[in-house]
């Protein structure tokens, strides 16, 4: 009987160290998030906390169009040195792990997807260095199209652009060897941006498996060993308790920010806010709420590298904006900076990768809402110059006043309680009804009713 019961107490024993020893997974989730700085810090220190506190590993639920190069070597950096087994799930359906995702995803110890989700599409994308010249070419282009004949084409790359590839076909390669991943696909998403489906992916040797849900991919996991650079783990996955690390508020706030259409909607504020002030002296609110946008808006674009020229056909179009309202140009003022603000926007970010633009959701609402605003206030200014004066002596032309001593040529007129001096071009008697036609020197010129 003694026996017995040591051996189910051992069993239990037993059962309750491996449960104790396989600890926790802890999860991230990327949610439709851009790949900069911000999510960089998250992933980093969640890996940081995972390692700190002994967690089993760590689940990246990633959907993501891409992101930053610099920011996505330092990802891939961390995962690979990682000392517990990074999950990367491709999650929910619909989602994407394209561009920066995709590396991301061949870093990982495992890689999954769920069904109806897509990876690839990993060509680097160059920001900050030639853009420029390279927008500016392409609007003299458009705007000055000249025939040219025998005319050599331009090559299709730079320099520093087949650097940047072969740098990262090296580095793609790499990492493909180390989580023996298919290094022909890996190479093919970043030279010729090859996208594939969960399935594809599966079959070709890109991913681990296929999970339909987090319950699923548990299942999955369960048994499976992942080497380490320092030591060898076996998953134990088996009603594991799974714990969840949020963005803090500095991240979330921050990751906000950076987004080409947040910064656009800041910058715009920003101007109307100091415009107000401008216009209305002393209000103070206004004015500090625009100077704290634009301040945001530069954040952002330390971070998102701007096209120098955007900026300039922005800020330009602000200032005819602003113009309209101090200068009579009939509209002309007002319609040039509509305009500059249409191809500014257009161009703000130097990048060719469509999510990291503004977007033309975001651009046509802010020109017409400006387009509205400028209206208004100029419609204010023209009924205002057109309104008849009602105060000081230049109220008084065109009002009708009576004759208080006769007028031969001058005399006293009485009007608007006040006794005037005043002349007219003939006799008019005294209690004739007279017009005023102008006031000089505190005289009213009149004439007879």
């Amino acid at each position: 009987m003694k026996r017995n019961s040591l051996l189910v107490f051992l069993v239990v024993l037993f059962a309750a160290l491996k449960c104790y020893a396989a600890g926790p997974i802890y999860k991230i989730q990327i949610k439709d998030y851009i790949i900069h700085p911000i999510t960089g810090e998250y992933l980093s220190k969640a890996i940081a906390r995972a390692q700190e506190e002994k967690a089993q590993a760590l689940l990246i639920v990633l959907d993501t169009p891409g992101g930053l190069l610099q920011t996505t070597h330092n990802i891939v950096k961390e995962i690979m040195n990682a000392d517990i087994p990074i999950i990367v799930y491709v999650a929910p359906a619909g989602a994407r792990a394209a561009s920066a995702g995709a590396f991301i995803t061949l870093a990982a110890h495992i890689a999954a997807m769920a069904p109806s989700t897509h990876m690839g599409a990993a060509h680097p994308v160059q920001l900050g260095e030639e853009g420029d010249k390279e927008t500016l070419e392409k609007i003299k282009e458009k705007l000055f199209k000249k025939e040219k004949k025998e005319e050599k084409e331009k090559p299709a790359t730079t320099p520093m652009s087949e650097k940047i590839m072969q740098d990262t076909l090296a580095w793609v390669e790499n990492i493909a060897k180390a989580r023996n991943r298919n290094i022909g696909w890996a190479k093919k998403a970043v030279e010729k941006s090859v996208s594939s489906t969960a399935q594809e992916a599966k079959n070709q040797g890109v991913i681990d498996f296929i999970a339909t849900d987090e319950q699923d991919l548990l299942r999955q996991l369960d048994g499976k060993e992942v080497k380490l650079p320092s030591r060898s783990v076996k998953l134990n996955t088996k009603d594991v308790n799974i714990v969840p690390i949020e963005l803090n508020w500095r991240q979330a706030i921050l990751n906000v920010l950076i987004n080409p259409n947040i910064a656009y909607i800041l910058m715009t504020l920003g101007f109307y806010g100091l415009l107000f002030e401008i216009t209305h002296p002393g209000s103070w609110g206004p004015g500090v709420a625009g100077l704290i946008s634009i301040l945001l808006a530069f954040y952002s674009f330390h971070v998102v590298p701007p096209n120098y020229a955007g900026i300039i056909l922005t800020v330009v179009g602000f200032l005819l904006l602003a113009a309209e309202v101090f200068v009579a140009s009939h509209g002309l003022a007002a319609f040039g900076g509509l305009v500059c603000l249409a191809f500014g926007a257009l161009f703000l970010v130097d990048t060719p990768a469509a999510f990291l633009k503004v977007s033309l959701k975001v651009v046509i609402p802010t020109i017409l809402a400006s387009t509205a605003i400028i209206g208004a206030l100029t419609t204010l200014i023209l009924k205002t110059h057109r309104h008849k004066i009602s105060t000081g002596p230049e109220g008084l032309i065109g009002e009708i006043g009576e004759v208080d001593i006769d007028l031969n040529p001058t005399g006293k007129v009485y009007i608007a309680g006040e006794l005037w001096n005043a002349q007219s071009s003939e006799p008019i008697p005294k209690g004739e009804k007279v017009q005023i036609l102008k006031v000089e020197n505190l005289k009213l010129y009149v004439k007879k009713v």
